[in-house]
């Protein structure tokens, strides 16, 4: 039978086992493995799947997963963001709209030391929703600041989506995350200007906060040096070379436990939970890398990437335009599939015509961060408004929803701006250190 039929046929079985509520990494491995065997020898496939294995699990190069995510975990217990909240509250606060952009702004401080969209969305929710419901914030407005600024917890690194890109498609997760910081700052920008526009159209959506003397907005900055410090130190030897990924990892691990241990909240609760949840993450992660490893393979022999790439060049199509065509594709799978799913599956087709057409692969990373940002916050899926929804059980979901409008607009603004000025992703990249 002809390679690209059974390819084809595996990827339709294996959306069918997703809908079946089927773990995406057992879906991807079966379907992988069969159709692999199937194009293939039976020796072969079980050769492949303990090679894939055993190279997935022992990789030095993956020891960065565990040690972000502990990083992102000691971050939640010593409680920096609500810290950082403070600190921005009491700087911004009195301005209209201030509460909220603080709360983006202070999602984006988050970001940086977590890693994770559903963290910083949860934890900035429970912070920021009963300070602008005191000062009578419009619900959609308040709500979907705080999904939306969640979202830039896989923008800005460190990134666990970043790491995985990384690892799918063998690029230098260091470089990733380097590439991730401007687009990150820009889309912070765009948060804060939707915010002052729609205040300035209408400032009863968001009233002013109260205004802090100077003494006051200094003393704050003394909780957030800890913050600072952190991400510079990580982010910092990452971009100057001083730190491989791993390593800049295991400073950011033991940094952040430090921190918690000197602020003494250090519990032995919260340390066994930091723990487990990290093993639990952890072998989540490794389980999803393993299938789309192994399915990596079967569309390799099935020859569609290359079958693909070869047809899409054939039609003389503008390679801005094919661009713009994986855009759409992914907002559509946003709105239908969980962000990671997305990613895993459509890279082993989508990457090599992406490198077939020209485009950087650091800076196409970054591109589908952003799309994964985008399924983050749209319906039906829209996994960050289920968590604002579970802190502000009050308010309905279609008022979530139709306050992250104006933020999901703000992120095709800065989609297009990738596109027009891939600089922006790639310049801080072309700047590192050894």
């Amino acid at each position: 039978m002809d390679p690209i039929i059974i390819g084809i046929a595996g990827i339709l079985l294996m959306l069918v086992l997703l809908l079946l509520r089927m773990n995406i990494g057992f879906a991807m491995g079966i379907v992988g493995f069969v159709g692999f065997v199937l194009l293939t020898s039976f020796s072969a496939g079980v050769s492949m799947m303990g090679m894939v294995t055993y190279k997935s699990g022992s990789s030095y190069t993956l020891t960065v997963v565990p040690l972000f995510i502990l990083m992102g975990l000691f971050s939640n217990s010593s409680r920096m963001g609500y810290d950082l909240y403070q600190t921005i509250y009491r700087w911004i606060g009195f301005l209209p709209g201030g509460l909220a952009m603080a709360t983006v702004v202070a999602c984006a401080g988050f970001a940086a030391i977590s890693g994770s969209s559903l963290a910083t969305a949860a934890i900035m929710g429970m912070v920021a929703l009963p300070e602008m419901k005191r000062f009578n914030y419009d619900n959609a407005l308040a709500t979907g600041c705080v999904a939306a600024g969640g979202t830039l917890g896989i923008l800005i690194p460190p990134s666990t989506i970043m790491i995985i890109y990384g690892i799918l498609t063998e690029q230098p997760i260091g470089v990733l995350f380097i590439a991730g910081i401007l687009p990150g700052i820009l889309l912070t920008l765009l948060f804060l200007a939707t915010i002052y526009l729609l205040t300035k159209r209408n400032p009863l959506l968001g009233p002013a906060g109260p205004r802090y003397s100077w003494k006051e907005r200094f003393l704050a900055l003394k909780d957030t040096g800890s913050i600072i410090f952190l991400f510079a130190l990580v982010i910092g030897g990452l971009y100057t070379g001083w730190f491989s990924p791993t390593e800049a990892a295991g400073v950011g691990a033991f940094g952040a436990l430090a921190i918690v241990v000197v602020k003494g909240r250090l519990t032995r609760s919260n340390l066994i939970s930091s723990l487990r949840e990290a093993a639990l993450t952890t072998a989540m992660i490794f389980t999803i890398l393993i299938g789309a490893n192994i399915l990596g393979y079967f569309m390799t022999v099935s020859q569609i990437p290359e079958s693909l790439s070869r047809w899409i060049v054939s039609l003389g199509l503008n390679r801005y335009v094919v661009m713009s065509i994986i855009c759409i594709i992914y907002i559509i799978l946003g709105c239908l599939m969980e962000g990671m799913a997305i990613m895993v599956l459509t890279l082993p087709v989508v990457f090599p015509l992406v490198l077939q057409m020209g485009f950087d692969p650091i800076w196409f990373g970054v591109m589908v961060t952003l799309f994964i940002e985008m399924g983050l916050i749209t319906p039906p899926v829209g996994v960050n408004v289920f968590v604002i929804s579970g802190i502000a059980k009050d308010i309905p979901m279609y008022t979530i929803f139709r306050g992250i409008v104006p933020f999901f607009f703000a992120m095709v603004i800065c989609m297009i701006i990738l596109i027009i000025f891939p600089q922006i992703a790639l310049f801080l990249p072309h700047t590192m250190g050894p």
